[in-house]
């Protein structure tokens, strides 16, 4: 039997939107990996940025959505907030809570004492995503950081992803304040490494995969903790996207969704694929359908595009497809940059 990505790592850390679910609808095959994972004794974290919602609410949700969880399951940008916060403050030090009350009971929890309003007491601001945000939050964390109080953010993530398309994120929030202040925050969500060293430590994980959706923060999150990564094309990412990155940005699998961890792990990994040929010189891919009349997997022809294509600084190359089968799955994979001979 072949080995599945679920038999090499010791955890999973999932991203949440655009990975196991989009919009009010689990992910086809979410459901049945995590199953899987647990009934493999692959330790299962939900990793998120969005801090607007308490573990309880998160778990209660992926619940809801037939995805089983637990609010131990759930790590997100507000606890590793909280935890920054502590490693930085005295108990009983007022932190001004620019956020939802989840996160002010997470300040709360940490031994802090969470307020509203600036005094000169406030020795920290947090500022976390939370839509009934106004100008008198960000005029009194305006205040306090201008004193001098430090500033921890959730996340940095500049658009969150709704139903009705892309909104302000917390980044677009926190880049008010900077323009404010003159100030740059400590970052505790991903890709920078407090959320995902809690993640980590709560999984007891010695070897984690981290899956996710996105390279500007859960692939990037993933380089930063030194963890290998897989990302899914349910979510925000496109193919054209991944060919573009730069060489660090890349990870080191690549599938459609969540729902491939239950397969087997061999032709994942971006690497030279058996079906396709793919050639590169400066400035083209050259590629070729070798496949004899098996299934076309569009997908291993990315791998083996990516495997071709690593530039240091990332950025568009033209690939020049030498025979039909390999311009309809380039027309698939929505690369669009195509010299054609």
């Amino acid at each position: 039997m072949k080995r599945r990505l679920l038999d090499i790592y010791d955890a999973l850390l999932l991203d949440l939107d655009g990975t196991v679910y989009r919009g009010g609808e689990a992910v086809p095959g979410a459901a049945e990996a995590v199953k899987a994972a647990r009934e493999n004794g692959t330790a299962v974290r939900f990793v998120t940025n969005n801090a607007s919602r308490s573990p309880e609410d998160v778990a209660e949700h992926l619940t809801g959505l037939g995805v089983a969880a637990e609010p131990i399951e759930v790590s997100t940008s507000a606890q590793a907030a909280g935890t920054v916060l502590a490693e930085r403050l005295e108990p009983g030090d007022e932190v001004l809570v620019v956020g939802t009350s989840a996160l002010v009971d997470i300040v709360g929890a940490a031994g802090l004492k969470p307020v509203r309003t600036f005094t000169d007491d406030v020795k920290a601001v947090v500022q976390g995503l939370s839509r009934d945000i106004g100008y008198r939050d960000i005029a009194e964390a305006t205040l306090a950081i201008r004193a001098g109080a430090l500033w921890v953010a959730c996340n940095m993530d500049p658009t969150l992803p709704t139903e009705r398309g892309q909104l302000p994120g917390n980044g677009a929030l926190v880049a008010a304040v900077r323009a404010a202040t003159g100030q740059e925050p400590v970052v505790a969500g991903k890709p920078a490494r407090p959320l995902m060293d809690e993640a980590i430590t709560s999984a007891n994980a010695s070897s984690p995969l981290v899956v996710g959706d996105r390279l500007d923060t859960d692939i990037a999150g993933a380089v930063t903790a030194e963890v290998d990564a897989l990302l899914v094309l349910s979510g925000v990412t496109t193919p054209a996207d991944l060919l573009a990155a730069p060489a660090w940005l890349r990870p080191r699998y690549v599938a459609a969704s969540v729902g491939d961890l239950c397969g087997p792990a061999d032709g994942l990994e971006i690497a030279a694929q058996r079906a396709w040929e793919v050639d590169r010189t400066d400035h083209l891919v050259t590629a070729r359908w070798t496949g004899n009349g098996a299934v076309v997997d569009e997908l291993a022809l990315l791998r083996a595009l990516c495997a071709a294509h690593r530039p240091i600084d990332g950025g568009e190359i033209k690939v020049r497809a030498e025979d039909d089968t390999t311009r309809g799955a380039l027309r698939t994979l929505g690369i669009a940059r195509t010299a054609v001979p």
